[in-house]
């Protein structure tokens, strides 16, 4: 953290004043969504909430019909779980005739009284990583609520999430809302640039590291039920070996010891979804960027094809009807800056 802060330039206090809390939140994610999706948030200060902080929003098509309720809980606080997620507490569906009402959790410190709240550029994508998550839930629209909105297979569910990251930093995007809380300026194209170069930054460790932890669970998982395995550093060693990862500078995040996500904390060979779901996400995002872009052509495209669906079909097929292919791992490769 301390060579990419020194190469780049990027210390927090630099870039903070520019991703104030209510700008990224109306003028980023609230204006990318309604190019996209063509929706628009009204606030509702009618409506109860379950801690002051919190707000609500009626979300809307282009035509005024009701899509949903998004709450948005920003800060942390006691008693409050770390971390940021996507839930509802109420799932859409035909049977039961429910319109959605999601809402999403951020853990950001809270100001003192009268302060803005300035985030950090990871804050600022994580804002929008769970709204793609909330719009994987307000756009659903299946029967069934055991499969709407994100209660899809484990390397499908992050896809929407991860894909809406990339609209943080689309120029479009950031010209409206990453401009500086007291001066209206908007961000230097030097600190900018600096930015997202830093995002890429390590990303060869990155991969390679969470690649030994992944190929790692699927092998345990592989083995004959009357494989008696006695030598684990060994398993682990040999495993590595066969996939052409065993870098001593690059071991896996985890031993198996005490890899929970191996045995006990429901990955069992699954945890390869993350980066999976990084493919996905980056396959479609290029795609749209090299056809449209920021265009409703586009977002009703992924609405219709994608969000709509919740885990009512089969998640591949309705890729392809999106994409017109399958997946690759290009996008990926140079979203990580890993290739040209």
């Amino acid at each position: 953290e301390k060579i990419r802060t020194e190469r780049f330039d990027i210390a927090d206090s630099t870039i903070k004043p520019y991703f104030e809390l209510n700008s990224v939140l109306e003028n980023g994610l609230f204006f990318a969504m309604n190019k996209l999706y063509g929706i628009t948030f009204k606030e509702r200060k009618d409506l109860p909430l379950y801690v002051e902080d919190a707000r609500v929003f009626e979300v809307f098509n282009d035509d005024g019909s009701s899509i949903g309720l998004f709450y948005f809980d920003p800060y942390a606080r006691k008693g409050k779980k770390g971390g940021a997620w996507m839930s509802a507490f109420v799932t859409q569906s035909f049977l039961y005739d429910n319109k959605p009402v999601v809402y999403n959790e951020l853990n950001i410190t809270k100001p003192a009284p009268g302060e803005p709240t300035l985030l950090t550029f990871d804050e600022t994508q994580t804002l929008f990583h769970e709204f793609g998550h909330a719009a994987h839930g307000l756009f659903s629209q299946v029967k069934y609520p055991s499969v709407a909105g994100t209660s899809t297979a484990r390397d499908f569910v992050e896809f929407p999430s991860q894909f809406n990251e990339d609209w943080a930093i689309q120029p479009e995007v950031l010209a409206n809302y990453a401009k500086h809380y007291k001066t209206g300026e908007v961000i230097p194209q030097e600190l900018l640039d600096n930015l997202l170069k830093s995002v890429t930054f390590n990303q060869g460790f990155n991969t390679v590291e969470y690649l030994g932890s992944a190929l790692l669970d699927m092998e345990w998982h592989m083995i004959g039920a009357d494989e008696e395995i006695t030598d684990v550093a060994a398993f682990e060693a040999e495993a590595l070996k066969k996939h052409g990862i065993d870098y001593a500078p690059v071991p896996p995040r985890y031993k198996s010891a005490y890899f929970s996500h191996t045995f006990a904390g429901g990955y069992s060979a699954g945890y390869y979804a993350y980066l999976w779901t990084e493919v996905l996400a980056a396959d479609a995002f290029t795609y749209m960027k090299d056809n449209g872009g920021l265009s409703r052509e586009n977002g009703d495209a992924f609405r219709k094809d994608i969000l709509s669906k919740g885990n009512s079909e089969d998640l591949m097929e309705n890729y392809v009807t999106f994409r017109g292919q399958k997946p690759t791992v290009d996008a990926l490769m140079k979203r990580r800056g890993l290739v040209e």
